[in-house]
């Protein structure tokens, strides 16, 4: 199980701290097989099976950053919901900072010590991640009730090979010298009899020779001796007995270490003399490779001098060439503003010529002058309309209110009986 507090200052750790998070990885595969993520992750996003590092962080291993952190985070929200917490699946455009505190939250909640900085999850990979996704993995193995046992190794049972003395009893010595040599075809080493094979068969032989009864009679062979020896080298290529060897016996082992020895002992006594003779040979070359660069050297020295000198000349031209192409490229600046000034000048004359040379304005103003002339005479017989129209109602006021005073002064007639 992982432990929480394992992780402190570095100068309290050991040299072997910084491959902890190997180890941790390794356990971490491990537990997210036996919580079934090839199904439940890796199908689901159809995604590739982590290799046994993945999250570690290694100068000698290639990196994804986007790619583990994505990995870590689809990973670490499958656990938090196996655990038994809600944890809703990250995006891939979702704010890093915001995923990495819910996921330590998570991982507070169930009682994980977080003692570093949020900063270091976003890169993905490193002791860091390889601890959340372990604890986490720990508390989903909790959840669905798995529990760590001792592993049961299986007893080894040594066979007992029984001896049996009897005539058909077959001995390694009889066997050695029965034995004509190994077949190298296919089809003669189908036909090769094993030896436990053969073991079996004498012990069923002997079994039933106990149980038969001795014959009364001498027994006497009818089989011709020519058709026994056909039969014989018939049979005889069954009767070859193989042994085989245990691969896992230290001696043979070490006899394969002794040939593999004394064969590497006779290859470094020939290579050694074909290296020799190759060493001197590239000295020799090397030597007239140097006597030969020397003399060319020698003989190309006033033409390496010529070449320095025009290499010089070469460059000062350039300097040259630079400054005044400098100066032809201020003055080029200088004269495209002249030539623009000079043009807005020649817009503006142009301009002004027109407007004087055009009688047009004369002939608008002269036009405006006889329209306000019509409309001078227009106002004034209007104006004379209005001095008449009020003439006529002062005159008519006038003579009512004369009505009025004669129509007031006048006696009223004397009324008298006639």
């Amino acid at each position: 199980m992982a432990d929480d507090n394992r992780r402190g200052e570095d100068d309290e750790r050991g040299p072997g701290a910084a491959y902890q998070m190997f180890v941790v990885m390794e356990d971490l595969l491990d537990k997210l097989k036996l919580l079934d993520y090839e199904e439940e992750v890796l199908s689901k996003h159809n995604m590739k099976p982590l290799s046994r590092h993945y999250f570690a962080s290694s100068a000698y291993m290639p990196s994804n950053p986007g790619e583990q952190f994505f990995m870590f985070t689809i990973i670490a929200s499958w656990l938090i919901n196996k655990a038994g917490r809600p944890f809703e699946q990250p995006q891939e455009y979702d704010d890093p900072n915001a995923t990495v505190a819910n996921i330590l939250s998570h991982l507070r909640a169930f009682g994980g010590l977080v003692d570093f900085p949020p900063s270091k999850l976003k890169a993905g990979s490193g002791e860091h991640v390889c601890y959340v996704l372990d604890r986490l993995a720990e508390e989903a193995l909790k959840k669905t009730g798995f529990t760590w046992r001792r592993p049961n190794y299986p007893t080894e049972e040594m066979e007992d090979e029984s001896v049996m003395e009897d005539d058909a009893e077959l001995t390694l010595s009889k066997v050695e010298d029965n034995m004509t040599g190994e077949p190298d075809d296919d089809d003669e080493e189908e036909n090769i009899m094993d030896l436990e094979a053969l073991k079996s068969r004498t012990n069923q032989s002997v079994s039933c020779t106990v149980l038969s009864s001795k014959p009364d009679n001498i027994l006497e062979s009818n089989t011709d001796a020519t058709e026994w020896n056909l039969e014989v080298e018939r049979v005889l290529p069954q009767l070859k007995v193989t042994i085989r060897t245990d691969n896992k016996d230290w001696r043979i082992h070490v006899d394969q270490m002794h040939q593999h020895k004394d064969g590497i002992k006779s290859s470094l006594k020939e290579a050694k003399g074909y290296l020799d003779k190759l060493q001197e040979e590239i000295g020799k070359t090397l030597e007239k490779v140097g006597s030969r660069e020397k003399y060319i050297n020698n003989q190309l020295e006033h033409l390496i001098q010529e070449y320095r000198s025009t290499q010089a000349k070469l460059s000062e031209a350039k300097e040259l060439y630079q400054q005044g192409s400098g100066g032809v490229t201020e003055r080029t600046r200088v004269l495209a503003e002249i030539t623009e000034e000079l043009e807005k000048v020649k817009q503006e004359m142009e301009e002004k010529g027109s407007s004087m040379s055009d009688g047009a304005p004369v002939v608008r103003i002269k036009q405006s002058l006889t329209k306000l002339k019509q409309e001078i005479v227009q106002m004034d017989i209007r104006i004379g309309v209005v001095e008449h129209t009020l003439l006529q109602a002062k005159l008519k006021e006038k003579s009512k209110m004369t009505r009025e005073m004669h129509a007031t002064n006048i006696p009223e007639p004397a009324v008298g009986v006639y």
